[in-house]
């Protein structure tokens, strides 16, 4: 699990973090990557759920 503050995602006084996840995937058992762009407050709700 990662979580990365990216320069070019800060928009005038809004802060934003690109958290990315690795997931087993259920079918194949492989692990994928999945990514999103939020604020920093929601970073650690959205790597806590499955």
């Amino acid at each position: 699990m990662a979580k990365k503050s990216v320069a070019s995602l800060q928009t005038g006084s809004k802060r934003l973090t690109k958290a990315i996840k690795m997931v087993k995937s259920p079918k194949t058992g492989a692990y994928i990557f999945t990514e999103a762009i939020m604020s920093p407050d929601e970073v650690n709700d959205w790597m806590n759920k499955k």
